[in-house]
């Protein structure tokens, strides 16, 4: 473990991470940023190890696809073919499982550019999104792309969070997710700490919602309609500060980033920049519905909409807690369920398949990233830190393998 950071500031020093001047003027505001370092070894992925993976009675967690080269970003066809980014080397990956026994038999690169990540299907189509661009291809019969075409290439640099996501909503528009360029600051490109809307053809874009660090995974409630995601906090807080949101985001909502954190607190370090007091500020900004665990990083999200599951299971959201990296006690590594009540309200975050982190927290098997439904109405996701693709799938009880832990 890496040795704790500390970084005493003063707000009246904005320009740079200094230490504080001998004379600090009485009105400067005492600030300190403070954090832990801290990465768990990494094991590779067992098969003893995932049956260690503790999962709710009757469900199953197994290798789908293995050997990938860090799988991020999940979308899957109507037919049962899944594609998979890696935004290092830009390749977009087509895996088949032809005879439907849960397990990838072929795979193959369909598309390559630049840092593409984010995925989104719709009407024979796939949508891409890279660092500063959007693409959209055909989707051939037999699964492979037709020609990457831009919608756009001029999307805000990406600085710190370069890890675009979109998704279509019930409206049939297509929302990105574009993060934060820094971990507090005042941005310069007003479509930067967005969530942006937009027609399929490209048409109509504009700012959705606003003060979104980086929201990579959201997604709306298949009854309600309303749209839903999970916002990364602050980091330098030390080890509890800033919680991650669970947000309902509103068309023209603010949500607070950088000035407001997620309990109501005051940032020091970015006053509003509008002028207005952080009362003022704060009194127009959407507070999270729940918060969770600082540094857990939530990446993929998707409400439940399938029949497989168990009804008390449908209609909830789901949620891949990537793990921290700059906490002392690691947090995350799990994929968690977001419990809803009978009226679409979000009542409370559960555990919903946990054991990556193993030898007292000091390693880590898996990282889990991105999560889609299938069309089977099984849970597929991705590791990008192992290179596999798990799927989690409802057996009934008594069917589930045995050498898996069960929690009821």
């Amino acid at each position: 473990m890496l040795p704790k950071l500390t970084i005493p500031l003063a707000t009246a020093l904005l320009a740079g991470f200094t230490a504080p001047a001998q004379n600090v003027p009485p009105a400067a505001t005492p600030f300190q940023m403070t954090g832990n370092i801290y990465l768990p070894n990494k094991l590779p992925a067992t098969p003893e190890r995932i049956a260690s993976l503790k999962v709710p009675t009757g469900f199953t967690i197994s290798k789908y696809a293995e050997g990938l080269d860090m799988p991020r970003m999940l979308a899957v066809a109507p037919n049962g073919d899944a594609y998979v980014s890696n935004r290092v080397k830009g390749t977009i990956m087509l895996l088949r499982d032809a005879n439907k026994d849960g397990k990838v038999e072929t795979t193959q690169q369909v598309a390559q550019k630049p840092h593409l990540h984010g995925l989104a299907l719709r009407d024979g189509k796939l949508y891409i999104a890279a660092i500063r661009e959007v693409y959209v291809a055909d989707v051939k019969a037999d699964g492979t792309l037709g020609e990457l075409k831009t919608l756009y290439k001029d999307l805000p640099d990406a600085g710190q969070h370069a890890n675009r996501t979109l998704q279509f909503g019930p409206d049939g528009l297509l929302y990105l997710s574009v993060g934060s360029t820094c971990n507090a600051c005042d941005e310069d490109n007003p479509e930067s700490a967005t969530l942006l809307q937009l027609k399929p053809d490209g048409s109509g874009r504009r700012v959705y919602a606003q003060g979104l660090r980086n929201t990579i995974g959201f997604d709306w409630h298949p009854v309600t309609k309303q749209l839903y995601g999970l916002d990364h906090g602050i980091d330098w807080l030390g080890d509890e500060d800033q919680m991650e949101e669970f947000n309902q985001i509103k068309d023209g909502g603010h949500y607070g980033w950088p000035s407001i954190i997620a309990d109501g607190k005051h940032y020091p370090a970015n006053k509003p920049k509008t002028g207005e007091t952080y009362e003022q500020f704060d009194a127009r900004t959407v507070r999270p519905l729940l918060t969770y665990k600082a540094h857990s990083a939530p990446l993929g999200m998707v409400f439940y909409r399938g029949q497989q599951f168990p009804q008390p299971f449908r209609q909830d959201a789901f949620v891949t807690m990537h793990g921290s990296w700059n906490r002392a006690q690691p947090s995350g590594y799990k994929i968690v369920r977001v419990k809803f009540n009978e009226q679409g309200q979000p009542q409370q975050f559960e555990d919903f398949i946990t054991g990556w982190l193993v030898e007292n927290d000091k390693s880590e098997f898996g990282r889990p990233c991105s999560i889609v439904e299938a069309p089977d109405g099984s849970l597929l996701v991705s590791d990008d830190d192992n290179g596999v693709i798990y799927r989690v799938a409802y057996a009934a009880p008594g069917k589930e393998s045995k050498k898996a832990k069960k929690r009821g």
